[in-house]
C-alpha cells in the first residue's frame, strides 16, 4: 500500500513517517509521497500540490494544521475513490465537515478523523452510564491554525465519545484562563474546560454510583492506535467513526467559535 501525505509541519507526521517507514508496523506499507511541505520529514518524493498525489498513492493521510485547509485537501482523494485519514480537526466549520463527509458518501470512499485520545488505553477505566462528563484540555483561542479548533479538538471529542446523542444548544463563559463549554448531550451534561495554557488531559465521569477521574498522559506511540483504526479503514473500507460523529465535534466547536 503507498500512503501520500498532506501538509508536514505537524509533529503528527513525524510519528506517522516513523510507523510505516522506519518501524514497518503496517507490513509492506510505506508513505512514499508527500504534498504541500513545509519542512523535510524524509520522503524523497515531494509535489507541491496535494492533488498532484492522485494515480500515486492508495491511500492519503491530511496532516495540514489548518482545518480551513481540510475540506480543499481530501475532498479531491475522496471523489477519486482515495480513502482519507484527516487528522484532527475534521474541518474548522460545520459546511466543510459537511462537504468532506458528503463526498465520501457520494463516492462510497471511507474517510475519518479523530483525536488521538479516542484510543487512550485509560479511557477503558470509565465505565458505567454517565449522567456527567467534565473533560480538561489546553487550547489557543489566537491560535493561528483556525483558533479553538486546532487543540480545542482534543477534549470536546473526550466529552462526545462519553456522552452519545443530539447535542443541545453549547452555552459558553470566558473565565480568568479557560473557556468553559456546558451542554446536554443525550441525557448526559457535559462541561468541556479548555484551559489558555499547557495541561494535562483530563476526564471526569459520574454515573449513578460512582466519580471516576483519569488523566490521559501520551506516551511516545500514542498516535499509533490510530494509524491503526486508519489502515484497519482501507481494507475493509469501514470508518471506525460514524459520520455522525465526525460531525458532531466540529459542531460544538463552532458553537464555541462563534460565542467566542
Amino acid at each position: 500500500m503507498n500512503v501520500g501525505i498532506v501538509g508536514t509541519e505537524s509533529s503528527h507526521v513525524d510519528h506517522v513517517v516513523r510507523y510505516f517507514n522506519a518501524e514497518h508496523r503496517a507490513g509492506d506499507a510505506r508513505v512514499v509521497a508527500v504534498a504541500e511541505a513545509t519542512r523535510d520529514v524524509g520522503v524523497s518524493t515531494v509535489v507541491d500540490r496535494a492533488d498532484d498525489l492522485l494515480g500515486m498513492v492508495d491511500a492519503v493521510i491530511v496532516a495540514d494544521r489548518d482545518g480551513r485547509q481540510h475540506a480543499r485537501q481530501a475532498i479531491p482523494f475522496l471523489r477519486a475513490g482515495v480513502p482519507v485519514f484527516v487528522d484532527k480537526p475534521l474541518a474548522a466549520s460545520v459546511a466543510d465537515a459537511e462537504a468532506i463527509v458528503g463526498a465520501a458518501q457520494q463516492s462510497d470512499t471511507p474517510v475519518t478523523s479523530f483525536s488521538a485520545l479516542r484510543w487512550h488505553p485509560r479511557l477503558r477505566e470509565l465505565t458505567g452510564q454517565p449522567t456527567a462528563v467534565v473533560t480538561t484540555g489546553p487550547v489557543d483561542p489566537a491560535s493561528s491554525y483556525a483558533g479553538v479548533f486546532f487543540y480545542g479538538i482534543h477534549p470536546v471529542e473526550l466529552a462526545l465519545i462519553l456522552a452519545p446523542g443530539p447535542v443541545s444548544d453549547v452555552h459558553v463563559r470566558r473565565v480568568s484562563g479557560a473557556i468553559v463549554a456546558t451542554a446536554t448531550v443525550g441525557r448526559v451534561a457535559v462541561c468541556v474546560q479548555m484551559v489558555e495554557k499547557v495541561v494535562p488531559f483530563h476526564v471526569l465521569l459520574t454515573t449513578g454510583t460512582s466519580v471516576t477521574a483519569v488523566e490521559l498522559p501520551l506516551g511516545p506511540d500514542y498516535l499509533h492506535p490510530g494509524l491503526d483504526a486508519f489502515l484497519d479503514m482501507v481494507r475493509t473500507g469501514k470508518p471506525p467513526v460514524s459520520y455522525e460523529d465526525l460531525l458532531r465535534p466540529v459542531s460544538f466547536l463552532a458553537a464555541v467559535d462563534t460565542a467566542l
